[in-house]
């Protein structure tokens, strides 16, 4: 019988620092979309309302192109230099970027102030789940930290809209005179909040992997950038997952506002239920009675759950029929997103920070070109629905390609020199808890 390992003594003020961080920047990306039109108000006045959508789009695109530029070089960096450090780095930077605007408000300082808070926030998430990755101990505990680090992004994405709103408009009723500035708050307080983070992380976090013994950091693929095929599956999988989500958003939102006409608040209702959903999920896809090598076999059936429910948010034309569609979308998104990472970071061998920033520039690549297409290809007169139909086939397919992925995903790493096969690999490295 296989014994078992140790927990890594990973502080919990550590864990704590490394959520916080990763909430921040992602509520750091949502925080200037309800007061953009109170900012270009102050720039152009009375032509504000004509430049609203397409400065909206520009924004996010410069955003996006940040994260997918940057993402993989700040995994490299913590390769070499220590997740601690770079985690650091990322959450000044960031700090400091989202100050730009206030320095002076134009339509360059804005643009600029998006470029870096991008760039600076493509350092975070990867690093972070690299640096779960790097500890000891059991596939379980990793596995349930690196879905924690998912579920702490959403809760940025859900808190910064709704923390920019009501701090923007507590500045609002607690000033006087003309000089108010009531988009500035909430730009302050999340880079507080950045910087708190910095300090914590560099407070808490420990410098080296804990509980990592010598044959532990021998497993892994036998080469040490990692297997190279598998690692290209999973990305390509991830990449289709987030545009599948880009098309998604984007589509929803036109047919909510154009063909069925609802109200903003309905709208809104549902892409909060969306988010909450895969916040749900993710926390339930890695619960300490899942075994972590069991969830390489949900990767094919989530893509085809993925794939229909594209197919039949277009046709649905009731509310309530149109939620629960919406919530088998968001589920099975949910749950691919934390299994992929997991996978990646299994595959990874010692460049796990460069693996998952590699992954996280094809997710936010990913994520744009779904988000342009599903605007682009929502009036293709050839195709109804045509960012639906495109995007569910291109995904059902994955699904069938995908079905020989977990036999490849347990069995394709060779064993360390000298081991028995079974013994040091991912075989041995999965097994411990069918057999306890």
């Amino acid at each position: 019988m296989t014994p078992v390992r140790e927990e890594p003594q990973f502080p919990v003020a550590a864990l704590a620092a490394v959520l916080l961080a990763v909430s921040t920047v992602s509520a750091g990306y949502g925080i200037v979309l309800p007061i953009l039109p109170l900012m270009l108000q102050v720039i152009d006045g009375a032509n504000a309302s004509t430049e609203v959508s397409r400065h909206t789009g520009l924004l996010t695109g410069v955003h996006a192109l940040a994260l997918f530029l940057f993402a993989p070089l700040w995994g490299r960096l913590s390769d070499q230099y220590g997740r601690r450090s770079m985690l650091c780095l990322g959450l000044v930077g960031f700090g400091a970027s989202l100050l730009l605007s206030s320095v002076k408000l134009s339509i360059g300082m804005l643009y600029a102030e998006r470029f870096f808070t991008g760039l600076f926030a493509a350092g975070i998430t990867p690093v972070a789940s690299a640096l779960i990755a790097d500890q000891g101990g059991s596939d379980e505990w990793r596995a349930r930290r690196i879905a924690w680090v998912s579920m702490a992004a959403i809760s940025g994405f859900l808190l910064g809209p709704m923390l920019s709103g009501f701090l923007a408009s507590l500045s609002e009723a607690m000033s006087t005179g003309e000089s108010a500035r009531s988009y500035e708050l909430p730009f302050f307080a999340i880079s507080g909040v950045a910087l708190l983070a910095g300090i914590a992380v560099h407070r808490f976090v420990p410098n080296k992997a804990t509980n990592v013994s010598a044959s532990e950091e021998r497993e892994g693929p036998s080469s040490s950038t990692g297997n190279t095929r598998t690692i290209l599956t999973l990305r390509a999988i991830s990449f289709l997952v987030a545009a599948g989500v880009g098309v998604f958003e984007v589509g929803l939102a036109l047919r909510g506002n154009q063909e069925l006409g609802m109200a903003p608040a309905q709208v809104a209702l549902m892409f909060t239920a969306c988010s909450l959903v895969m916040f749900v999920v993710q926390a339930v896809v890695f619960l300490p009675r899942v075994k972590p090598s069991w969830t390489r076999w949900l990767i094919a059936p989530g893509l085809g759950v993925m794939a229909l429910s594209l197919l039949l948010v277009p046709r649905m034309t009731e509310f309530a029929a149109l939620l629960a569609t919406v919530a088998a979308v968001a589920a099975s998104a949910g749950i691919l997103s934390p299994i992929l990472t997991y996978w990646t970071s299994l595959e990874s061998g010692k460049t796990k920070g460069a693996e998952l920033g590699k992954q996280a520039a094809v997710v936010s690549l990913g994520q744009a070109l779904g988000s342009v297409a599903g605007g682009s290809l929502y009036t293709f007169a050839f195709i109804p629905a045509a960012p639906f139909v495109v995007t569910a086939v291109l995904l059902a397919g994955a699904s069938v390609a995908g079905f020989g992925l977990p036999r490849r995903l347990m069995y394709d790493r060779a064993p360390p020199s000298g081991v028995a096969p079974g013994e040091g690999s991912c075989v041995s490295a999965l097994t411990p808890e069918l057999e306890r």
